[in-house]
């Protein structure tokens, strides 16, 4: 499987007043114009995916909705996923994968630092790998079988600016 791990966009600045439900920020500007470049070069790539598990924060649900539309994917692969939340961790977000979705091209569109973490747990057994996706990073693994722990190989990990 190749998994691809995507941190959410640009979203707008937190703001208890504006925003007391942060999961209702929203992209920017400047986050749709990334994840617009991220969608181009994975076209360019010819990644293809099957299914996109987002968390269902806005800004992720935004993110994820604009690379689908950047790749030309239909609106139904692009589905919520409670494990993908601020507060959820890898193995719940492993075990959910491995009990209800099956995909050869799997992205998850998430927050930091639980993609980090989930880079490290797969790629080295823990979560003590040091790495820091920033937003609308993009990270590629390539696992022959999902489990919590050492399962993956670090494909590459692009860093936006380079977009």
């Amino acid at each position: 499987m190749k998994l691809y791990l995507l941190r959410h966009a640009d979203a707008e600045a937190r703001d208890a007043e504006k925003y007391p439900d942060d999961l209702l920020r929203p992209l920017i500007k400047k986050g749709y114009k990334k994840i617009g470049k991220a969608g181009k070069l994975l076209k360019e790539a010819e990644v293809t995916l099957d299914l996109v598990l987002t968390s269902p924060a806005v800004r992720t649900m935004e993110t994820a909705r604009r690379l689908a539309k950047e790749l030309n994917l239909p609106d139904e692969i692009v589905m919520p996923c409670d494990a993908l939340l601020p507060e959820g961790g890898g193995s719940e977000v492993i075990r959910e994968i491995n009990e209800k979705h099956k995909a050869d091209a799997l992205m998850l569109v998430g927050h930091e630092p639980n993609l980090s973490l989930l880079i490290s747990q797969l790629i080295g057994g823990d979560e003590r790998i040091a790495i820091h996706m920033k937003k609308t990073g993009l990270c590629c693994l390539t696992i022959d079988e999902l489990r919590d722990g050492k399962c993956a190989v670090l494909e590459w990990l692009l860093d936006p600016t380079l977009l």
